[in-house]
């Protein structure tokens, strides 16, 4: 194996690396949300997401495999509109993973905290803390990481929909709709947090052998688990309740532990994914001026950009210190990946030859500007990431 290919990611790496970045820890609640807002027909919010997704999904893949690159969205949106563009989108990204890795801790925290009886900032300190030292120990043993976590979190996915699948009762299914189209558009709102990573995976391209390839596996990955824990979750559950409460119909008192085992798998594995993609972003943008060259060491394919991946650990601890709620933290984030979306399926009209391609990207213009709406107000924090961008990029 050549010194050149030796650290990078095998398809199987690759693949779990993109699972990871769009599975997280919302999986435990997101169900029993959509349930709330639309009742049984949630479940044609979770199958309209998952259709309309899929363009932004092969965009981004046919990007990564035409124009692989450490930079992702952000070297995209710079061969289509220029290095200005390209800097304020990396800034969006790198802004965002802090914020996103955070909130993801927060969440996998509070399982493990209830399992453990220990505190939760501990919880969420040790997951950071765990997910860093991978990334620190090059990004093969990251992804051999990622690979076990997410084998685990299928195996216990699907434990929890085999198991309690013969309690399912038909009547749960009735009334439908008792909020009507209105509820599945609100479902559709709060589900849209489980749609998003895909851009995260376009910091590895240069890792991954066959991006798209993993990418239609992720797809059909993730429309089994999704449908598969929605469907059963409203089959066996008179009411709309987390994951937590589907194990413990299947198999009782083991629940506790298995979910926060689910939690763990869950949360490593989104954190360890954006860890991964924004340190390479950072040496990228190293490249470009728009963080100072100091922190461009490291990243080349196969090797790891330590210092980028220690000023990500220190804009970490920042947040981590930074006494804003779960909510916040969760809104801020989806706003700057919304912001990178649009921009990088943007780009690709323009990039992608005529045709199939170019097609498709349209598309995924289209839905990622509705979701971009949608971020109202907190759209002020891509802003106030597009002015540092401009300003570093004027220096």
């Amino acid at each position: 194996m050549s010194e050149q290919t030796k650290g990078r990611l095998s398809a199987g790496q690759g693949t779990a690396m993109l699972l990871g970045g769009v599975l997280g820890p919302g999986m435990l609640v997101l169900p029993q949300l959509a349930a709330e807002a639309a009742g049984p027909a949630s479940i044609l919010a979770w199958v309209g997401l998952l259709a309309l997704s899929a363009p932004v999904a092969i965009t981004f893949a046919t990007l990564g495999a035409r124009y692989p690159n450490g930079g992702g969205v952000a070297a995209f949106t710079g061969l289509a509109f220029g290095g200005r563009a390209a800097a304020v989108v990396g800034w969006w990204f790198y802004g965002a993973v802090p914020l996103g890795i955070v909130a993801g801790a927060q969440v996998g925290a509070v399982y493990v905290a209830a399992t453990l009886g220990v505190d939760q900032t501990i919880a969420a300190g040790a997951l950071l803390a765990a997910a860093f030292l991978a990334n620190a120990a090059g990004l093969r043993t990251s992804g051999r990481l990622q690979v076990i976590l997410v084998l685990l979190l299928i195996a216990l996915l699907a434990t929890a929909v085999v198991t309690a699948a013969p309690h399912a009762s038909a009547a749960n299914f009735t009334p439908f709709a008792p909020y009507g189209m209105a509820g599945v558009v609100s479902a559709a709102g709060v589900l849209f947090f489980a749609f998003v990573g895909w851009e995260a995976a376009t910091h590895l391209s240069a890792e991954i052998g066959d991006i798209r390839r993993a990418t239609t596996v992720t797809l059909l990955v993730i429309a089994v688990l999704y449908l598969s824990v929605s469907i059963t979750s409203i089959a066996v559950l008179s009411r709309p309740a987390p994951m937590s409460a589907l194990l413990e119909t299947g198999i009782g008192a083991a629940a506790g532990p298995i979910t926060m085992a689910a939690a763990i798998a869950l949360t490593f594995g989104a954190i360890n994914t954006y860890i991964a993609g924004a340190a390479r972003l950072g040496a990228s943008m190293a490249g470009n001026g728009s963080l100072p060259s100091w922190f461009g060491r490291g990243g080349a394919p196969g090797q790891t950009p330590y210092r980028s991946l220690a000023l990500l650990a220190a804009l970490t601890g920042l947040v981590m210190l930074w006494p804003a709620d779960l909510d916040t933290l969760m809104r801020a984030t989806s706003a700057c990946l919304a912001a990178v979306t649009t921009a990088g399926v943007a780009a690709a009209i323009r990039i992608l030859p005529p045709g199939k391609q170019r097609n498709t990207a349209v598309a995924a213009t289209a839905l990622s500007c509705i979701a971009l709406a949608c971020c109202g107000t907190y759209l002020a924090v891509p802003v106030a990431l597009s002015l540092i961008a401009l300003l570093a990029a004027k220096r």
